[in-house]
């Protein structure tokens, strides 16, 4: 154009260097009041959970240390507590067996990690959600256990604040069998400390699945959440771990050195490591407080309700059970000596039939008021064969017209053993039956007689609940 200045090359270069100069000087500066502004927030932590802490003697239930033990705070999957006490209460009492088939829901199936990998639809053992739910945590495993046994998770739920109520957990409330968080779902490190002791003495024979690094769950082997701390803690075997954004870590944790156990909870921590480091410190603290020497002090397991709070004392149900007033007492006439020779024979008879096979154990001493018998029976007879009782007691059941089979047997003498056993295990409901061995061409059945049909079928349940062979006999 004409007229107009032309700006040389060399001034253009010099304006578009100074351009990028301003832009860097411009972005430094914002860099540096960024990291003045970072400096003076203040540290943001990994996690924002409280922290609690509860450590006790487990013999006694003694508290060796609190911190924030009754602060209500998500208890994350350490809620699976409740749900495997619970399911082992349920198999103990025969309402489920551990081989029960389980059908996997639609809400189970759906439930997030950390889970088994249950497939709506899908069969499996109860056995195997027992192992996924301990060792795993898993959801879906935890959401199946409490559909099986209350129908749904809503029900389950209000069984579990049943029985943590019952337990003295006085500060919990469950919404849910997993531990996912939820609004009111909430515990504290005292009550979640109470219930990791009734575990152990409540069901030790169970207590073993919390230390298993890996086991079977049916469809896949699973590892153990706890796994590092079990491996790096001398004495540690069990209990339960638990994690969400809301609880943070936590821990209830149980440890074996000697003739000690302690049992330490925290809830809050930072991270698993931080978590297992203060759990262990906490232990360590317990090991030093308690006394080498303590009464084991077990805690008293609660009442069994069952599903929806309906009472099943077994204990008070039969310390009520009406028994018949005594006779008044009578003259006895004194036998004659052909009756008490006849009463030799047959017993003579009886004990042959009975006799245990040689290199059998010796039979256990006579019970009570078999000296009366061995004093009426002529002197020509061995005293040691009126000790042993063919029948063991007169059954005063006042119109209990049921029985249950225990099995068949080749030999009487092998169902009267079996039916000693299995009255050693069922003491609840067969304490006041007869037990009595009938001979069949199936051979000698062993039974139990004398019972009412309530008790018969709870009888069943619970031994079969144990796998042990048992069917229920109705009148006639």
């Amino acid at each position: 154009m004409p007229g107009a200045r032309k700006i040389p090359a060399v001034e253009a270069v010099q304006v578009s260097d100074v351009e990028k100069r301003l832009g860097q000087i411009a972005r430094f500066g914002l860099f540096l009041l960024a990291v003045t502004v970072l400096a003076l927030l203040p540290p943001l932590q990994a996690n924002s959970a409280p922290y609690a802490a509860m450590v006790i003697d487990a013999r006694t239930g003694e508290v060796l240390h609190s911190r924030n033990a009754d602060t209500r705070l998500h208890p994350a999957s350490l809620t699976k507590m409740m749900t495997l006490y619970i399911a082992f209460e349920a198999v103990e009492n025969g309402e489920i067996s551990l081989d029960s088939m389980v059908t996997i829901s639609r809400k189970a199936a759906n439930e997030p990690p950390s889970k088994l990998g249950l497939r709506a639809g899908q069969k499996i053992k109860l056995r195997y959600l027992i192992r996924a739910a301990a060792v795993k945590s898993a959801n879906d495993a935890a959401t199946a256990i409490g559909e099986a046994i209350s129908g749904s998770e809503a029900a389950f739920a209000r069984r579990m604040n049943r029985t943590a109520r019952a337990l003295g957990m006085t500060r919990t409330t469950f919404r849910n069998a997993t531990g996912l968080t939820e609004r009111g779902h909430l515990s504290t490190a005292r009550d979640m400390t109470i219930l990791g002791r009734h575990l152990f003495y409540d069901y030790p024979q169970y207590y073993n699945l919390f230390s298993r690094l890996t086991t079977d769950a049916g469809i896949r082997r699973v590892a153990n959440t706890n796994r590092r701390f079990l491996n790096s803690y001398r004495g540690a075997d069990g209990i339960k771990t638990g994690y969400t954004s809301a609880a943070g870590f936590n821990l209830v944790a149980s440890a074996r050195r000697g003739s000690k156990r302690i049992i330490a909870t925290v809830f809050g921590g930072v991270s698993s490591a931080s978590r297992n480091a203060k759990v262990a410190e906490l232990l360590d603290l317990g090991f030093r407080r308690a006394p080498a020497r303590a009464p084991v002090n077990r805690p008293a397991p609660p009442v069994y309700a069952g599903n929806e709070g309906r009472t099943v004392n077994l204990a008070r149900a039969l310390s009520r059970s009406p028994r018949p007033l005594p006779r008044p007492e009578l003259p006895v006439p004194q036998p004659s000596d052909q009756l008490l020779t006849t009463m030799s024979r047959e017993i003579r008879n009886a004990l042959a039939e009975v006799a245990p096979a040689p290199g059998t154990p010796a039979p256990p001493p006579p019970r009570p008021g078999t000296a009366a018998l061995a004093a009426a029976l002529p002197d020509s007879m061995p005293q040691e064969l009126a000790a042993p009782e063919v029948v063991t007691r007169i059954s005063t059941s006042g119109g209990r017209l049921w029985a249950i089979n225990v099995g068949h047997f080749n030999s009487r003498f092998e169902a009267e053993r079996i039916l000693l056993k299995t009255a050693l295990h069922e003491l609840g409901t067969l304490d006041e039956a007869l037990r009595k061995v009938v001979k069949s061409r199936r051979g000698y059945e062993a039974n139990f007689v004398g019972l009412s049909k309530d008790l018969a079928e709870l009888a069943c349940r619970r031994l079969q609940a144990r796998s042990l062979p048992c069917t229920p006999i109705g009148p006639g």
